[in-house]
């Protein structure tokens, strides 16, 4: 990449390349050199942009949880329609798509991002913490609407069901999990 040539929206260029690397090699394969080269940029690029790439990769968790604030806007406006467990199911699907999944693995394999990312936030995998508050709110909306039982507690309920689906999805090496299993472990959690 010659230098001196202007790159439009670097910062999401370079997270876009990420992405990418993690959805299709794992964030084993994720290195500044890495994420430069797939978004065909000199590595200059990534260092006057963040101070090092654990703070590339911090901004990075920050950005994809915020798109799980974007979805949690679209359950929400789910209660009170179509079933609770389709509801869930559909939006856990979403959620936990290869790249979160890579994302959440590297949270919890990299110490220095971890520390990073406390700076900002103070507990829990940060997408996993922003779910689990979605879900939260969710069953609680249709607890209110009647749709799910007032004996259940929805951050318990909720923390179930990421965990859950977490460990549906984490296994990168095997065939991903099709809805109906996934339907089948919220079922199963919903009729506890």
């Amino acid at each position: 990449m010659p230098t001196g040539v202007h790159i439009r929206d670097a910062r999401e260029q370079l997270f876009e390349a990420a992405e990418r690397i993690l959805g299709r090699d794992g964030p084993d394969a994720l290195t500044s050199r890495a994420v430069t080269a797939e978004a065909g940029v000199a590595k200059g690029v990534l260092h006057r942009h963040f101070a090092d790439f654990d703070a590339f990769l911090a901004d990075l968790v920050h950005a994809r949880a915020q798109r799980v604030d974007i979805e949690s806007i679209g359950l929400h406006a789910l209660a009170g329609t179509g079933t609770v467990l389709d509801n869930i199911t559909g939006t856990l699907t979403t959620v936990f798509s290869p790249v979160t999944v890579a994302i959440v693995a590297l949270v919890i394999f990299r110490d220095e991002l971890r520390a990073r990312l406390r700076e900002s936030w103070p507990s829990g995998v940060p997408i996993l913490a922003e779910a689990t508050n979605m879900l939260d709110a969710y069953l609680r909306a249709e607890q209110a609407q009647g749709r799910v039982a007032r004996d259940v507690d929805p951050i318990t309920l909720a923390r179930t069901l990421i965990g859950a689906a977490h460990l549906l999805f984490a296994d990168r090496k095997g065939l991903p999990p099709t809805a109906d299993d996934l339907r089948w472990i919220i079922g199963a959690a919903l009729r506890r």
